[in-house]
């Protein structure tokens, strides 16, 4: 079993940041991608930024510039530092992890959820 447990969300003004934290634990072998996604009110939930095991990263356009997503390879963590947030930044963010488990089994686990909010 694997699982993640975040941390981090809360109530901000626009122009604020916010750190997010995401730790895995379970029985891991590997964790290929980690990822933060965002779902806000009324919307499908939408990829905001992924980091691959060797550093890779992608954002979305509108983290871009604003959001750095890294990640602890040694502790199974990732974290979302998000700066300049905007009211548009509300919502649940949710982190992704996928990979091998010990004895090759592949998983994709999904944590709780966050809430951010971003007061204008």
């Amino acid at each position: 079993q694997v699982q993640l447990v975040e941390s981090g969300g809360g109530l901000v003004q626009a122009g604020g940041s916010l750190r997010l934290s995401c730790a895995a634990s379970g029985s891991i072998f590997s964790i290929d991608a980690m990822g933060w996604y965002r779902q806000a009110p009324g919307k499908q939930r939408e990829l905001v930024a992924v980091i691959t095991r060797s550093g890779s990263t992608n954002y979305a356009d509108s983290a871009k510039g604003r959001f750095t997503i890294s990640r602890d390879n040694a502790k199974n963590t990732v974290h979302l530092q998000m700066n300049s947030l905007k009211p548009e930044d509300t919502g649940v963010y949710y982190c992704n992890a996928a990979g091998e488990k010990f004895g090759a089994a592949h998983f994709e686990v999904w944590g709780q959820g966050t809430l951010v909010t971003v007061s204008s």
